[in-house]
């Protein structure tokens, strides 16, 4: 049998504290780690599109949505804080991958579309993602992935508000 770093961490406290159950920490401390893991092949994958994960995000919910959005509802949408959406629409206005018009209903808010650019910068950057999440995947059998995304599934259904 092949152990990895958490078993290690799991038989250590199994010898340090027998009347303890670690099982938790198997759990928690592989998510902890395959996070890391797939945070860093992901920002590598962005980077060959000089984008950075909030960036590529942002075109890919413009993209998905199809239609201009405020930059209220992206930021909400990304999990960013009002300023940091505003430096982030700045810095890809100046880029040509998005442009602002004016909210017809409210004058002192905007709303944010794709350019051409930025349509085809998140379009080739997409599909460049599927296939670098399919690779980050690949030890894992097709079974073994719905497991995965089901058991993830039920978890966040309970926990997420």
């Amino acid at each position: 049998m092949k152990y990895d770093h958490v078993d290690r961490l799991l038989m250590q406290w199994e010898q340090q504290r027998p009347d303890l159950d670690p099982s938790s920490m198997g759990v928690i401390g592989r998510l902890g780690r395959v996070h890391k893991i797939v945070e860093q092949r992901l920002q590598h994958a962005f980077k060959e599109y000089d984008l950075s994960g909030i960036e590529f995000d942002i075109l890919a919910t413009l993209r998905r949505n199809n239609t201009p959005i405020t930059p209220t509802a992206m930021y909400q949408s990304v999990m960013l804080t009002s300023g940091a959406m505003s430096t982030r629409i700045e810095h890809m206005v100046q880029r040509g991958l998005i442009e602002r018009i004016a909210n017809d209903k409210d004058r002192r808010s905007c709303k944010i579309f794709l350019t051409p650019e930025g349509k085809a910068l998140i379009d080739k950057a997409v599909e460049s993602h599927l296939e670098n999440q399919k690779a980050i995947l690949e030890p894992l059998t097709d079974t073994q992935q719905e497991q995965l995304a089901a058991l993830l599934r039920d978890w966040l259904l309970a926990n997420e508000s």
